[in-house]
């Protein structure tokens, strides 16, 4: 039997590259999106609002459904918590909406999401937080809610890590590091000169293609690590190190 991925934000950059590896693994795929669904692969697209916890009901609901109209189970093997916003400013500038609005998605939205599905998660089964690289280093010093919010996902990973060690289920952070994606306006994918300095601070020289990030992922899911769990995974191609 196929094993099934739950991936949010699915519908583009990393988590869209990490539902492509996925599939191409044989693991079965559900994301979810907000507004745009993406472009159409084989797998199963759901509406979903992260930060809206009022609409966590209505999800279950269908995610039970799909699991069992289509896969005939009522469980999945592996949560990828994906979906995120960047709202670049520097401590004295960043406003209350754009702190809230990150706040909501990858915080609070992360934590009652897990925190609701984790009922739906077959014993054995995965889970791989999403961080940032800077949550370690500072870089030009302009995100600093931002990679607060991404620190604290790293110290909740290692509580669900000791929380679901008993159902035999790991818990871990992918931490990448820039990425030629559409996050944050899209800079880190076509402004040749942000990705030139990226490249000078960084050993392996360059920015990372998405499809590097989801490979990190798609290993955390394998069959190889499941000894690993409650660790931080940095994937930065060596930035600032």
């Amino acid at each position: 039997m196929s094993k099934i991925a739950l991936i949010t934000g699915g519908n583009r950059g990393l988590g869209r590259a990490t539902a492509l590896a996925l599939i191409d693994a044989g693991v079965e795929v559900i994301y979810t999106y907000r507004g745009d669904p993406g472009e159409k692969i084989d797998a199963v697209a759901l509406p979903l609002v992260v930060g809206d916890l009022d609409s966590y009901d209505a999800f279950v609901t269908e995610l039970r459904r799909v699991l069992a109209d289509r896969f005939g189970r009522t469980d999945f093997d592996f949560l990828v918590n994906n979906a995120g916003v960047g709202r670049a400013g520097s401590i004295a500038e960043t406003p209350v909406e754009a702190f809230d609005e990150m706040l909501d998605v990858h915080w609070r939205g992360m934590f009652f999401l897990t925190q609701r599905l984790l009922p739906l998660i077959a014993d054995g089964g995965r889970i791989v937080n999403l961080s940032t690289g800077l949550a370690r280093f500072t870089g030009e010093g302009v995100y600093a809610a931002y990679a607060a919010m991404k620190g604290a996902v790293e110290v909740f990973t290692r509580y669900l890590a000791k929380e679901v060690g008993p159902r035999g289920i790991t818990a871990n952070v992918v931490a990448p590091g820039p990425a030629a994606t559409e996050f944050g306006g899209g800079s880190l994918r076509d402004n040749e000169q942000v990705r030139a300095h990226i490249g000078s601070v960084t050993a392996l020289g360059r920015v990372a293609e998405p499809a590097e990030i989801a490979g990190v992922i798609t290993a955390l899911l394998g069959d190889g690590t499941g000894w690993i769990t409650g660790q931080r995974i940095e994937a930065s191609g060596g930035m600032l190190l």
